[in-house]
């Protein structure tokens, strides 16, 4: 009986890590070309990471901020959903911090046109809904990303879909701050950043910068500037806008549970949008 039992509880737990494995996914660089070809045809979707390895936000954060929301984002994913991770883009459009050190492709066309070029390469062996995931904002480097992602749905009858920062923002995560306002290099910026790589973070160098706040208020899209011209009224000395000095570790981690439910929701409502194959 006891003898019995044993192989029955073992039977269980090889039929739930088998069920564990059938569930998680993987990073399409892991993979053999032989695996890659069988795996990209049966993943629901295949994810294109986008985020920034080198922008400035502000002088107590590093550069690498977004990367390090991108990969914790991904990695979460194919940890809980049978997605295919294709290898990061690190170096995108970002006219708003050009004036301050990193890296940035500066034409907003080539930057639409690799992003493009490289969900065609995966849509040529396979796969059957692209996701491309911005950790920069709608407004900004989800401009151009947009524009690749409409395309090519229109190309190649691909389901497309485009996540951004901003698309994963809640009212939950506005609940955590206490400063007045923020937007880059803030409190939650930098609780993140606490809660995902310490070591990195100065925070004897944060410093409250809110700008000039004495603009009026009106309908429309005004394109944000982080200027190094000191007769342009957008003239910023930091890079950053917000109060950072108010962060908490515990916050980050808040606002990264609420952001990666958000992304995984997202995932798995994309995944079972119909194909053309499907149809």
């Amino acid at each position: 009986m006891i003898k019995k039992t044993i192989q029955v509880l073992a039977l269980a737990y090889l039929f739930a890590c088998a069920s564990l494995h059938a569930q998680t996914g993987t990073f399409l660089g892991d993979l053999t070309w032989p695996e890659a070809k069988e795996r990209l045809k049966a993943a629901p979707l295949v994810i294109i990471p986008f985020g920034g390895g080198a922008k400035e936000h502000g002088p107590h954060l590093p550069m690498n901020a977004d990367r390090a929301v991108m990969e914790y984002l991904c990695q979460k994913a194919v940890e809980t959903q049978p997605v295919i991770v294709a290898p990061p883009v690190y170096h995108g459009w970002f006219p708003a911090f050009r004036e301050f050190p990193g890296t940035e492709i500066a034409d907003p066309d080539l930057f639409r046109r690799y992003m493009q070029s490289i969900a065609e390469s995966l849509i040529r062996n396979g796969a059957r809904r692209i996701v491309f995931l911005n950790t920069g904002i709608s407004k900004a480097t989800g401009l151009p990303i947009s524009i690749a992602a409409r395309e090519l749905r229109v190309q190649t009858g691909v389901p497309i879909l485009v996540l951004s920062w901003d698309d994963l923002e809640t009212p939950e995560i506005d609940a955590l701050a206490e400063q007045k306002t923020g937007g880059h290099g803030d409190e939650i910026e930098t609780s993140i950043q606490l809660f995902l790589q310490p070591d990195l973070v100065q925070m004897d160098k944060a410093v409250v910068d809110y700008g000039d706040s004495s603009n009026e208020k009106f309908p429309g899209y005004e394109p944000g500037l982080f200027s190094r011209n000191m007769k342009d009224p957008a003239y910023s000395t930091t890079g950053l806008f917000g109060n950072p000095t108010l962060a908490t570790a515990e916050k980050g981690m808040k606002a990264m549970e609420i952001l990666t439910r958000q992304w995984l929701k997202a995932l798995d409502g994309f995944s079972r949008v119909k194909t053309e194959r499907q149809r």
